[in-house]
């Protein structure tokens, strides 16, 4: 069981961080998801995971706010009439993706408990004129909607930064309906990381701390009762790319670049709910 001190110092790390990041685009700079402050180029993780045509559709704050390692939209198969949710769908951008591929008869909900992002996010909806779109406030450890009403679930490098991981993915199964399916990008870990690493608190807002390995990722979505679990790896970080998330953190860069070489990656994360919905483990009588 997570401290819940420790939960608790998370929140209000990534509160902090990405408040200043939501901020910071609509004051018309760019945002990043690595420990360097909001430079101009951004970090190996979160560039180019969109296509041009995807952009040009949406935006350019929702696109300049995206802090994501990934592009779930692009692989979760999403089909017209589905209810998708987006947990920590930050500025909107794979929400209003979201909502263009499920159409008029599906509905997209994003979840954020940033206000300064969920701001962002509505100005984001307004401009793109999309009716089916609805930003929730709240947390992915308590998702503010009903058992059984979401076709699929979708993240992008947002539950790696919880705190309690197990509880997010306990909620996940909760609110799919059955058949329901989960598909996050995260970014994951292959191998032995460097304690350093992971004591570095403000590498949790740099995606690369709270990640968990790839055999622990899999064991907990099975845990929480989802089947059909695979991680397919959607990007590899070389020593290269750690020097730059790592710079700028105070740590040894080049002793850790290597250490590091080759044992984070981007990957797609994909579960889905029994047709036969059973309980989720300890939620059930008897």
């Amino acid at each position: 069981m997570p401290d819940v001190k420790d939960i608790v110092d998370v929140k209000e790390i990534v509160k902090a961080k990405y408040g200043a990041a939501a901020l910071h685009v609509q004051s018309g700079g760019t945002s990043c998801c690595g420990g360097a402050a909001f430079q101009e180029s951004c970090d190996p993780i979160t560039s180019n995971l969109y296509a041009m045509s995807q952009e040009s559709e949406l935006p350019e704050t929702a696109v300049l706010a995206s802090l994501g390692c990934g592009n779930p939209t692009a692989l979760a198969e999403l089909k017209p009439g589905e209810t998708v949710l987006d947990l920590g769908s930050g500025g909107g951008i794979d929400v209003l993706l979201s909502a263009r591929r499920v159409g008029p008869t599906g509905k997209a909900y994003g979840l954020d408990m940033t206000d300064e992002m969920l701001a962002l996010a509505e100005e984001n909806k307004k401009q793109s004129g999309l009716a089916n779109v609805e930003f929730l406030r709240g947390e992915i450890e308590n998702i503010p909607l009903p058992d059984n009403s979401v076709d699929v679930i979708i993240s992008n490098c947002v539950i790696n930064l919880s705190g309690d991981k197990d509880q997010v993915l306990r909620e996940a199964f909760r609110v799919l309906k059955p058949g329901g399916r989960f598909a996050v990008s995260d970014v994951v870990v292959r191998g032995v990381v460097p304690p350093e690493i992971r004591k570095s608190m403000e590498l949790w807002v740099g995606c690369v701390a709270g990640a968990l390995g790839d055999y622990e990722y899999v064991a907990k979505l099975a845990r929480a009762g989802f089947d059909d679990i695979g991680i397919e790896p959607t990007r590899v970080y070389g020593a290269e790319d750690a020097r730059a998330f790592l710079t700028g953190q105070g740590l040894d860069v080049d002793g850790l670049a290597k250490a590091i070489d080759g044992k984070f990656i981007s990957a797609f994360v994909r579960a889905t709910k029994p047709e036969a919905a059973r309980c989720a483990p300890g939620c059930c009588a008897g």
